[in-house]
């Protein structure tokens, strides 16, 4: 399994616009996609402007499957990719499960 975490500050006032890419984009890239096994994303109350992505795959070709998708192109590489500050992507490996 492929883990990738995906911290996302958000260029200011953009929260609710990048919440509603999110939504729109949830069944139509991972929730149509075998190999993506979860798509989670969370707002801290916290801190405004900010997502965290956490994403898992059934591996590499899974992950390419998916950010190689139409949905993926037209929503995420492009529209969500103009509302953020700065793009971290981090793999993990799963140490526990429960």
């Amino acid at each position: 399994m492929l883990a990738k975490v995906f911290p996302i500050p958000l260029k200011a006032g953009k929260q609710a616009e990048a919440e509603a890419i999110v939504l729109e984009f949830a069944p139509k890239g991972p929730g149509a996609e075998d190999g993506t096994l979860s798509f989670r994303v969370y707002r801290d109350p916290a801190r405004q402007d900010y997502l965290l992505f956490v994403e898992h795959f059934a591996d590499q070709a899974a992950y390419d499957a998916h950010t190689g998708s139409a949905a993926y192109k037209e929503l995420i590489a492009g529209r969500f990719a103009n509302l953020i500050v700065e793009f971290v992507e981090i793999d993990h490996e799963q140490l526990v499960a429960i």
